[in-house]
């Protein structure tokens, strides 16, 4: 009896990316070897990706959007505001995140140069705008005009720094369940936000205190 061929999916292509990654500590060679060792033509890797570097851009892409698929589903979701929508956003993809750790750090260490791991987090940096776009709400614009005519482009900065800022403190999180991250979030999250009220004296000293702490602690 013929063996059924598998089909070929961008999301398979991932998989066995990280798969491969994972159980070889390192990188495919060239794209060519990459498919011969799972089983498919090099072309049909082409439909898909058009580099190896493309892949890795694409996985991290997938958890964003697979965070705001989840959080989506909640009928809640739609009444939060635009404080409740992003701290549901970083405990999801968080979540996803500790789920895909070893790949994660693996790939986010790889080199001494941050800003080439960082260069893994490009696609990623568009959806993530996106979605604060998507989420800002007209209460928050007044505001951020309020402090210094702040536009749309310096509210999706200001929460990608941060976003960058949640992910190194998770890397280096060292606790069970991460649940320092967990804090990490919540506080800065709030700090960020009362910031926006021109009142973040108590929430910006309360999440020094936090970050001092740890520090000290590591040192």
């Amino acid at each position: 009896m013929a063996t059924k061929k598998t089909t070929i999916t961008k999301d398979k292509i991932v998989s066995m990316y990280m798969n491969y990654r994972l159980e070889n500590n390192d990188k495919p060679k060239s794209v060519y070897h990459f498919a011969k060792t799972n089983g498919f033509d090099e072309t049909t890797f082409y439909t898909f990706f058009g580099t190896l570097e493309s892949v890795e851009k694409e996985i991290f892409k997938m958890f964003l959007e697979k965070t705001t698929e989840l959080i989506q589903k909640d009928p809640a979701y739609e009444s939060y505001d635009m404080k409740n929508k992003m701290l549901s956003f970083y405990f999801t993809f968080f979540e996803i995140l500790s789920a895909n750790r070893s790949y994660v750090v693996m790939s986010l260490k790889e080199h001494q140069n941050q800003l080439k791991n960082l260069m893994q987090l490009s696609s990623l940096r568009i959806v993530f705008k996106n979605y604060v776009n998507e989420i800002i709400t007209d209460d928050v614009r007044i505001k951020y005009e309020k402090l210094q005519n702040f536009q749309e482009k310096a509210i999706q900065e200001s929460a990608w720094i941060q976003f960058l800022l949640t992910l190194k403190f998770w890397m280096d999180d060292e606790s069970p369940t991460f649940e320092k991250t967990d804090i990490y979030i919540e506080k800065s999250v709030k700090a960020s936000f009362d910031l926006m009220n021109i009142a973040p004296l108590e929430s910006l000293m309360d999440f020094g205190k936090f970050i001092f702490k740890e520090k000290i602690q590591k040192n």
